[in-house]
């Protein structure tokens, strides 16, 4: 009798959770996991907000039902994240929007992606290079083409924006560009006021579409200057998609939080969009869950805990600086005449460590200090216990 999976090899690990497991496996109590993208706080612990607690326990005790909210999802979740990230724009360009929620950040894009092959399957993504481990699966696995733009430059780790210019003034009309829109996953580098002017310029000069991924507003410089370059963007384009995710920011991580927002070039378009938004949806995953959206919407909606939410976002952006600010002080000191002062300058959770292969194997083996194979190193992992350790664990690899 033939077997249906007989065919199938055993698949590598994940790059990235691979190393979460390695490090579970890992018996040192010297261990320090700095791979797996969530935050951490002093104890080493992913905390729940207190704000997203209280709106938890509200709408538990308010909720009268578990039916369907539709493949749409959650429409006042929708309305409230499309303004958190576009603020001005979401109402000015509300008849040009399509939005539906989405299983986490990963279905905003693997819906969004699903949604250009529909109306363009000829249709090339252009990703930075490097990007998110996640993003080419993800979008690739739709059936698009995918091709790279220069962006981070290793020497100066910063963004290597003349030749990213460069590159995208030579694509064609009609093709789309993946940008984050702020703390880079992986390199930390962001783009300037000044290079989004230049990109808002650009984009619709050259008739390309931005496809911006929004996974951390809030998590850089704070929740209106991350999102300043897209909101800049969203007003010069006649089209743009924005996926977004509730994970980092809310902490919503198990409870796979998103969102696709759609601009489309007028009202006629955008009901169209969000027609196949839905039909995309329901032969993916048929309705997206309730409960992070709903808590989030509550959240948002409500003055007291929207609030408290942002003191405690601000709180984390706080101590992401100082645990930068503190590891490059500590690698300074282990290795005399080097520069890392780019640690403060870049945003977010994820830095390059620049390591070479042998050096992270090294790195997990000798030291126990686990980073996915590209070094992306999250400086959430980091606490005062730790770093002196880790400090010294990278410069004896870097002399």
């Amino acid at each position: 009798m033939s077997e249906i999976f007989e065919t199938l090899d055993q698949l590598p690990p994940d790059p990235i959770l691979g190393v979460t497991a390695a490090f579970r496996a890992d018996n040192s109590p010297l261990k320090v996991d700095l791979g797996v993208g969530v935050y951490r706080d002093d104890s080493g612990r992913t905390p729940i907000l207190d704000a997203v607690r209280q709106a938890e326990a509200t709408l538990v005790a308010e909720q009268q039902t578990k039916a369907y909210v539709g493949p749409a999802g959650n429409q006042e979740f929708n309305e409230r994240i499309t303004a958190l990230a576009l603020g001005p724009v979401a109402q000015q360009e509300r008849e040009r929007l399509a939005v539906i929620q989405t299983v986490g950040g990963c279905g905003a894009l693997r819906v969004g992606a699903e949604l250009i092959r529909a109306a363009r399957p000829d249709a090339v993504v252009h990703v930075s290079d490097p990007t998110w481990a996640n993003h080419q699966p993800l979008l690739g696995s739709s059936g698009l083409a995918l091709e790279s733009y220069p962006y981070y430059d290793a020497r100066s780790r910063g963004v290597d924006f003349d030749r990213m210019v460069g590159r995208l003034s030579e694509l064609p009309a009609g093709s789309v560009v993946l940008i984050h829109a702020c703390c880079h996953n992986p390199t930390g580098a962001d783009l300037s006021p000044e290079q989004w002017g230049v990109l808002a310029e650009l984009l619709p000069r050259r008739g390309l579409v931005p496809f911006v991924d929004l996974a951390y507003q809030g998590f850089g410089e704070d929740l209106q200057a991350d999102v300043a370059g897209l909101r800049l963007l969203a007003g010069c384009v006649p089209e743009l998609l924005l996926a977004v995710s509730c994970s980092k920011n809310f902490g919503m991580y198990r409870e796979r939080t998103g969102a696709l927002a759609v601009l489309a070039t007028s009202r006629a378009r955008a009901a169209a969009v969000a027609s196949h938004q839905a039909r995309t949806a329901r032969r993916m995953y048929s309705m997206p869950p309730d409960h992070g959206a709903a808590v989030v919407s509550r959240v948002l909606g409500d003055p007291g805990l929207r609030r408290e939410w942002e003191a405690d976002l601000t709180a984390m952006v706080a101590r992401m600086r100082s645990l930068r600010s503190m590891l490059a002080a500590r690698l300074e000191a282990a290795s005399p005449g080097k520069d890392f002062s780019w640690l403060e300058r870049q945003v977010g959770m994820f830095s390059l460590l620049g390591l070479d292969p042998a050096a992270i194997a090294r790195l997990r083996d000798e030291r126990h200090v686990y980073v996915p194979p590209d070094g992306r190193m999250n400086v959430a992992g980091l606490n005062e216990n730790n770093v002196d350790y880790v400090a010294e664990s990278i410069a004896a690899l870097l002399s």
